[in-house]
């Protein structure tokens, strides 16, 4: 057996079903052959893409993306570089230069050049190491902080053989922990004690599957919950405790729970200082995190609750039963409070949501997609600039995991590769992608891959033909050189790539439009709606709540 095939024969004991990837590699024909698919993408910062977003809605919990040495791995740098970010478990798998010449300059070498931006990385240097450097991959993968791992296997080590027909290779388990139950007691005490506590629930309560539990905590103690712009939907947002996203940009009710707020129970939130961060002003916070150096890193905890997000919260769930299962807070008033303010907010910008200006303003696309498209029925996501601060107050999530939200170091175009991940994760959603001009630049091409894997995510293009998000930023090179302004045909783009598209100019075609893309994916066909919309640059108390 070549070790190429013994790797493969590995990723298929581990569960993995699909290989994202772009040649040149051994790898893609040595998993085709043990019954592994490839997903061939055209460029791999998109294949990493579409590992990170398997990796967030599968079961099997993460995603493995394979690629050439030298320019491949080079390439998908920036994917990594995301993953790292979002703390998503993707396994990268790239060749490597031979052994013998691996070391010189100035020669890529993956496991060494990914090392900041991953969690663990090896190289393959040895034949009989296969089964052990592969185990160890694994157990980093599903054990621990999540986040990416690389495993590089030099070109010539591929092709050698390992001793026996068969590899000598048991799956790894996963292993969870839990905080010390002291501390969990007096964690629930200084809750319990607190006047205006909310939940700030990232998205370690969606890679830990702890919604059940934190509804439950919610509930019996009538907490308002907010999310961390990866964490959206970890809460369901038609919940009456459900306030909304607390991020870069933000609902006026969310700016009064969490100016107002004595006490931030953090769950699953690293609480990073940073511009998608929300900046806690409550003098206490319980700060329940799976790994260890998130506490007291950029904000003081009260009570640092190191482990599964899961297992924490049933803890406190048992503390709650041996003390009080009522806080004292009025449960119908603070919905009530809640829907509100909300209310009051929302008609403030129904001008915006249900406007017929033309061009088309943004707001309205995402008020009658949402007449559409059912919260429960979809997996929604974003492009970063425009299309993610314009959706992330409005859009209402549904269940776990129906809206994949991301941001801290991401660059344009990253949102199509995980709406194709999802779907090949839940083929049976609506996996809706919503981009701007500039990110169709970026990455638009490969929808191209989604036509010929046959996967049929729905892309909605805001076409302003200018980068609206960049007004304050380029204003003497705009007005001088135009800097800003870009173009494009993007139906007819997506048309020639074989994608099922259309192009929306009035407001009336919208419904009827977002009615025929989502049957046509439902059909078997992705779509590509163009909306020609206003260079919007209104943006709901953008900054207002975070470290700039």
């Amino acid at each position: 057996m070549k070790v190429i095939d013994a790797v493969a024969s590995v990723l298929k004991a581990e569960g993995v079903q699909n290989l994202s990837c772009y040649p040149t590699t051994p790898l893609i024909d040595a998993c085709t052959r043990v019954g592994i698919r490839p997903i061939l993408c055209r460029q791999e910062r998109v294949g990493v893409g579409i590992a990170d977003g398997y990796a967030r809605i599968s079961e099997l919990g993460f995603g493995v993306f394979g690629m050439q040495y030298g320019p491949g791995a080079e390439n998908a740098f920036p994917g990594v570089a995301s993953a790292f970010s979002d703390g998503v478990p993707v396994l990268f798998l790239p060749t490597g230069h031979p052994l013998d010449r691996r070391q010189l300059p100035p020669l890529f070498s993956a496991a060494r050049a990914f090392s900041p931006v991953t969690k663990w990385g090896e190289v393959i240097t040895r034949p009989s190491d296969v089964a052990e450097v592969m185990r160890r991959a694994f157990s980093a993968i599903r054990n621990g902080p999540p986040g990416p791992v690389v495993v590089e296997i030099p070109t010539d080590v591929a092709a050698a053989e390992i001793p026996g027909e068969t590899l000598d290779y048991a799956p790894v388990s996963t292993f969870h922990y839990v905080a010390d139950t002291g501390e969990i007691d007096r964690a629930v005490q200084t809750l319990l004690a607190a006047r205006t506590p909310v939940i700030l629930a990232g998205q370690g309560v969606l890679r830990a599957k702890a919604g059940p539990e934190l509804r439950l905590l919610a509930e019996q103690l009538a907490l308002p919950v907010m999310t961390t712009l990866e964490g959206k939907s970890a809460f369901p947002e038609d919940h009456p405790l459900s306030v909304g996203v607390a991020s870069i940009v933000a609902s006026d009710p969310v700016i009064e729970f969490m100016q107002g707020a004595d006490l931030v129970l953090a769950v699953g939130a690293s609480l990073t200082r940073h511009w998608t961060t929300p900046r806690l002003s409550a003098s206490k916070v319980i700060h329940i995190t799976v790994d260890p150096r998130d506490v007291n890193k950029s904000v003081p905890a009260t009570h640092g609750l190191v482990g599964d997000a899961k297992l924490v919260l049933q803890g406190m769930l048992r503390a709650l039963d041996d003390a009080t299962r009522t806080s004292g807070r009025d449960a119908r008033a603070m919905e009530d409070r809640i829907r509100d303010r909300r209310s009051a907010w929302l008609k403030e910008w129904r001008p915006k949501l249900e406007s017929d200006e033309v061009p088309i303003t943004p707001y309205r696309v995402i008020h009658d997609f949402m007449q559409v498209v059912k919260p429960d029925d979809a997996i929604v996501t974003h492009d970063s600039g425009s299309p993610r601060d314009q959706l992330l107050p409005f859009y209402a999530s549904g269940i776990p995991n129906s809206y994949l939200s991301w941001g801290k170091s991401h660059a344009l175009g990253g949102g199509l590769g995980l709406a194709m991940g999802a779907k090949l994760a839940a083929p049976e959603k609506v996996c809706v992608y919503f981009m701007g001009d500039a990110a169709f630049g970026m990455t638009g091409l490969d929808l191209e891959t989604a036509a010929r894997n046959h996967i049929p995510i729905l892309a909605i293009v805001f076409n302003n033909s200018t980068m609206a998000i960049e007004v304050t930023s380029l204003v003497e090179s705009h007005r001088a050189y135009g800097v800003r302004d870009i173009g494009g045909s993007y139906a007819e783009i997506a048309a020639a790539l074989s994608v099922t598209s259309r192009r929306i100019r009035q407001p009336e075609e919208i419904i009827p439009s977002l009615q025929w893309g989502v049957d046509e994916t439902r059909g078997g066909s992705p779509v590509l709606l163009e909306v020609i919309t206003s260079a919007e640059t209104t943006y709901a108390n953008r900054g207002l709540l975070v470290d700039r």
